[in-house]
């Protein structure tokens, strides 16, 4: 049915006087109304398991501590008080999934309130160890120990921790206080029923197992992409340091028992081939006698983003130096691209079992390298060969593979080759490059709901280079 504009006038009308007659004869009797809206809904205890929670009527929140290894799926609230005259949805004896944060609605008369109920384990650990803002310290959780490798140049019985540990914890002795290591030391972690007792120590070495290398003088001094590389090495291969190359240009270090050296290195906007890596790489060019004389006698390389380039100047390719990718780009770190899912790239026909693959976090295509999640910001900092008779050089797989000698291992969407090897022969060691714009260490920021999952095969990845460079 419609209804004219004239219609609707008089409906409305009527619609107004039948209210407004009902509302003032409703008012001359009591002026009172049905709605109760003076009932209080407070909770004013719980306990689930027996477990008092904590209660914050600012909030309205509970949150009960229970220990760091306790079973959460299905505790029992045991007691609940709530007020006067109120009712609740969840009721005295009733089992919760407490895996999750629960909605608790207590109502009272024609007003109510949630509260929202969560538990938090009592943990006591210590999730990051980092001496004089540098050296980071690798942690065993099973066996509460931390080892933390530092140069023998260091004065071990002054060096200062920077601690994190769980929240609400309390840690002894405290993190930015200087201690003497050249002994273990043992850090005490306390929260409420949790307690944690962790050893800690230094080891002051002059033969680095490993070393990470760039252009600062320090470690801090990295760019974030590169600190962030860096600090995952400190942390995870034992026996590893940071090294400029003006310190190996000086021979301060003793590389005899090292087996690789690892340079991962960023630009804004680009290394751009031959001429650019010449322009921009000085510091390593300065450096390549050192790094020739490290190779030809045996050590190995991991050479990521645009460092990826050096293997032509160091005689890997012969005397040919234009053998450099020659196709590159990349973004600025603080404008990086949003990642709206996962970001992948292809393992290369026949080399699914190579060691580089081995351990990774599957997708949905088991022959696709997962690389970030979504909500990552990723610079998509590229350093690869394309392949094609459009461009000069490389006019086929086969024509890459004779010129330069390396050994295709990755291939991005449109066949470019983004990872691959140069396999150690004649007494030089290996080296393996990755230069696949999906391979990144550094996000500025991330987007509400990041989790982090396909991402962590970056380090899969290197744990598995590392590995295989040096076994």
């Amino acid at each position: 049915m419609k209804l004219s504009i004239k219609n609707l006038i008089g409906w409305f009308t009527c619609c107004l006087f039948f209210t407004t007659t009902v509302g003032i004869t409703a008012c001359s009797e009591d002026n009172t109304s049905d709605l109760r809206l003076d009932g209080d809904c407070l909770v004013t205890s719980l306990a689930l398991d027996n477990y008092q929670g904590n209660i914050d009527l600012a909030t309205r929140s509970i949150v009960v501590r229970l220990p760091e290894v306790y079973e959460t799926s299905a505790m029992t609230l045991t007691s609940l008080t709530i007020s006067n005259g109120a009712s609740c949805n969840i009721a005295q004896g009733d089992k919760l999934n407490m895996d999750a944060a629960q909605v608790l609605r207590v109502t009272n008369g024609d007003t109510y309130l949630n509260w929202t109920v969560s538990v938090l384990h009592d943990e006591a650990r210590i999730t990051s160890f980092v001496i004089n803002d540098i050296y980071t310290g690798s942690i065993d959780q099973n066996d509460k120990t931390i080892t933390v490798y530092v140069p023998a140049s260091i004065d071990i019985t002054n060096l200062v921790p920077t601690i994190v540990y769980s929240k609400n914890a309390s840690i002894t002795p405290g993190s930015g206080v200087p201690q003497d290591f050249s002994q273990p030391v043992t850090y005490t972690v306390k929260n409420n029923s949790a307690e944690s007792t962790y050893t800690v120590t230094v080891v002051a070495i002059n033969k680095p197992a490993a070393l990470f290398v760039g252009s600062a003088a320090t470690m801090n001094e990295l760019d974030n992409e590169a600190k962030a590389a860096c600090e995952w090495m400190l942390g995870n291969v034992p026996g590893s340091l940071y090294a400029s190359f003006a310190d190996l240009r000086a021979g301060t270090l003793d590389l005899s028992q090292c087996k690789v050296i690892w340079w991962h290195w960023h630009v804004d906007w680009a290394v751009d081939g031959h001429d650019q890596f010449v322009a921009k790489g000085f510091d390593a060019l300065d450096t390549k006698n050192e790094l020739r004389s490290f190779y030809e006698n045996g050590g190995s390389l991991l050479l990521t983003r645009y460092a990826t380039n050096l293997p032509s100047f160091i005689g890997v390719t012969g005397d040919d130096e234009w053998t450099t990718p020659n196709n590159c780009w990349g973004g600025e770190e603080v404008s990086a691209e949003l990642c709206g899912g996962p970001w992948t790239f292809r393992i290369f026909d026949g080399q699914a079992d190579h060691p580089l693959w081995q351990d990774l976090i599957l997708g949905d295509n088991p022959n696709e390298v997962y690389c970030t999640d979504a909500g990552y910001h990723i610079t998509n900092s590229t350093a690869q060969y394309h392949i094609g008779t459009d461009w000069g050089g490389f006019d086929d797989y086969n024509a890459w593979t004779t010129r330069t000698g390396g050994k295709i291992l990755g291939v991005g969407g449109d066949g470019a080759i983004v990872a691959w090897e140069y396999p150690a022969h004649d007494g030089r060691g290996g080296i393996v490059c990755i230069g696949s714009g999906c391979y990144d260490w550094y996000s500025y920021t991330f987007e509400a709901g990041y989790v982090e999952n396909y991402h962590r095969n970056i380090s899969i990845i290197t744990q598995n280079a590392i590995k295989y460079l040096t076994k």
